[in-house]
């Protein structure tokens, strides 16, 4: 299920995500060993949910309101949306699928865990990594703090033979 925030005010949920992930877990448990080990749960999930109407919702009560009028007015929808993408997505098992990539929103988590460590910031953020990488240049300038490049060790001591390797 994804949670999508553009700033720590503001974080918003598709209601729709839970209630299919549940309905594809109910269906698999009915189909056969076979075809549960060859029908993607990611696919079925996507195929299904692109077939639904998104309802969104941005507090701990709106989302109890729109659970509510999913399992009300979209329960047979949701049914019969992930029974087709079962369906859909059984009808060609041998295609290849290549996976998404690691999304922006973990990138962007794996870069900002990086910076932290680099920075010896615990508290690094994109809202101050302006201002953190300034004050780091400042003190790099003034002698305070010196670099060494990261990676493993044997490219700190320069036992590297390759020139491609050195910056």
């Amino acid at each position: 299920m994804s949670t999508t925030r553009h700033d720590s005010a503001q974080t918003y949920r598709n209601v729709m995500e839970s209630l299919v992930v549940d309905e594809v877990e109910k269906q698999f448990q009915r189909l056969s060993a076979k075809v549960t080990s060859y029908v993607n749960k990611a696919e079925v999930i996507a195929y299904a949910l692109n077939r639904l109407p998104a309802l969104y919702a941005t507090s701990e009560k709106g989302w109890e309101q729109q659970r509510a009028r999913a399992r009300k007015e979209l329960d047979s929808q949701i049914v019969a949306a992930v029974r087709q993408a079962i369906a859909a997505v059984q009808r060609d098992p041998l295609r290849a699928v290549v996976p998404l990539k690691i999304g922006a929103e973990q990138e962007s988590q794996a870069v900002i865990q990086e910076l932290k460590e680099l920075l010896g910031q615990e508290d690094l953020s994109w809202r101050n990594l302006v201002d953190a990488v300034e004050n780091a240049l400042i003190r790099t300038a003034r002698g305070e703090v010196t670099w060494r490049k990261r990676g493993n060790a044997a490219a700190q001591r320069n036992e590297w033979q390759d020139s491609r390797y050195y910056l």
